[in-house]
């Protein structure tokens, strides 16, 4: 299945193939892949060569699907962990040049833009040093580690004229766009609530990442490793399994709740909440971890409608992500590669109490009623809506990210997911661990990205 270029991915975004009738009124839709034009060769001058900074598990993975997108080749690598730049080498060839210092691919005049994979203390100053040597920058979620990074990045991004997109990928799926369209479309109405969740009840889903044998001083750089965060001694766990810290990481705010908010505010066109409250706590993985693995947050938004978000490592099931959003006239659910949509307007009349009344009040209670609100279907209700609009086999909202990433580094156009967007989202994720460490309710800007 050839995947969804960028145009047809904005073309077909609100189509849907026809309805197939499932029963009881309810409907199912494909959502379309149109063709559109022949894809064109990719020009010679259009080719794009990248480096990736910060070589693990997610950045090798974002890598792969990088170079996937017509015209991207892979050609540096820095990490602070040996092993790591060896397996760059494996995957994409021996001419692959690697280092620890991502200097040295700054520098390099042969690089167009770079992949920012690494642990979140290091997202600003390796994403700015990137624009300032002229190099357009797809950096991991969530943009900031500290509220302080947000506007240096944005400020550098202005500046420099660089593209940068941060990698919340759902802002590039079929399906969020769907439910982006079906909300403004009225289709449930007046938002009032929404709930989200992403349970990771796994010891690799509570980040305890294996630690590779040889991990030494001699083949991790660890002083450059720590950078910014408290100088210790060497520990293969911080640097294996660093999101289980503070000092490097988010907890599981800026891991998983960022994605939830991208998602939200992609949605429903909001810039973020004012007010925000989380609680939670370190139930299972005591491990020596600073963050809690349980945490829930609810978040007060200026449009009128509340945002509640869970994440749970504890209980052991599988693992799991949704979005339930509530309005008036029903219910819209994200899962998986659907969203669906169950209508259930709200009763128009006031109703009537009359089980304790004498029978004559009764039956006159009744008669004034029906004239002043007449049964509005006679021949009984209507039956609920519900429509599932589920995207196209081989969709990949992470190859629709990168997509929109390069043709912005091509065209010089804005990208989907900007500095000011990321800092939005992670800025809002991080109120979670500013709440949970205060035990208060903390207060935001979102149009001014600032703590009130």
């Amino acid at each position: 299945m050839d995947r969804l270029n960028r145009r047809g991915f904005l073309k077909t975004a609100s189509a849907a193939t026809a309805g197939t009738l499932v029963g009881g009124g309810a409907r199912m839709h494909l959502l379309a892949q149109e063709q559109g034009e022949p894809a064109k060769p990719v020009a010679a001058n259009d080719h794009i060569q990248i480096a990736l900074i910060g070589a693990g598990g997610q950045g090798q993975g974002d890598t792969k699907v990088a170079v996937q997108v017509p015209g991207v080749k892979m050609v540096a690598a820095a990490d602070c962990y040996d092993g790591r730049l060896t397996h760059c080498r494996e995957l994409w060839g021996d001419d692959v040049f690697t280092t620890r210092d991502y200097n040295e691919i700054l520098a390099r005049k042969d690089i167009d833009a770079v992949i920012i994979g690494t642990p979140d203390h290091w997202h600003k100053q390796a994403s700015i040093d990137a624009m300032k040597a002229g190099k357009d920058v797809y950096c991991e979620k969530p943009m900031i580690h500290l509220y302080s990074d947000g506007p240096e990045i944005i400020r550098t991004a202005r500046q420099t004229n660089r593209i940068i997109q941060i990698g919340s990928q759902r802002v590039s799926s079929i399906v969020y766009a769907k439910a982006k369209e079906l909300l403004a479309s009225g289709a449930i109405g007046q938002l009032n609530m929404v709930m989200a969740w992403w349970d990771r009840n796994s010891s690799l889903g509570a980040w305890n990442y294996t630690v590779p044998p040889d991990a030494s001083t001699e083949t991790c750089d660890w002083p450059r490793f720590l950078g910014t965060a408290p100088k210790i001694s060497f520990n293969a766990e911080h640097f294996f399994q660093w999101r289980k810290w503070k000092a490097y990481g988010s907890g599981v705010a800026g891991d998983l709740f960022v994605h939830l908010f991208s998602g939200t505010h992609f949605v429903t066109n909001a810039n973020g909440p004012v007010r925000a409250m989380a609680t939670g706590g370190l139930r299972f993985w005591r491990d020596g971890r600073d963050v809690p693995d349980v945490l829930i947050g609810m978040f007060d938004y200026p449009q009128g409608f509340n945002l509640s978000l869970r994440v749970n490592f504890v209980d052991g099931g599988s693992e799991s992500e949704g979005l339930i959003f509530t309005g008036s006239e029903g219910t819209m659910e994200i899962g998986g590669d659907a969203v669906s949509v169950n209508r259930s307007p709200r009763e128009t009349e006031p109703g009537f109490t009359i089980n304790s009344f004498a029978k004559a009040t009764a039956e006159q209670v009744v008669k004034e009623y029906r004239e002043k609100y007449p049964i509005p279907h006679p021949t009984g209700p209507p039956p609920l809506g519900y429509e599932k609009y589920v995207a196209p086999p081989g969709d990949d909202d992470s190859y629709n990210h990168f997509t929109n990433f390069f043709e912005a580094v091509r065209t010089r156009r804005p990208v989907i997911e900007d500095a000011v967007f990321g800092f939005r989202a992670a800025g809002a994720a991080l109120l979670s661990n500013l709440s949970y460490e205060r035990g208060a309710v903390v207060r935001w800007d979102p149009e001014e990205m600032k703590i009130v």
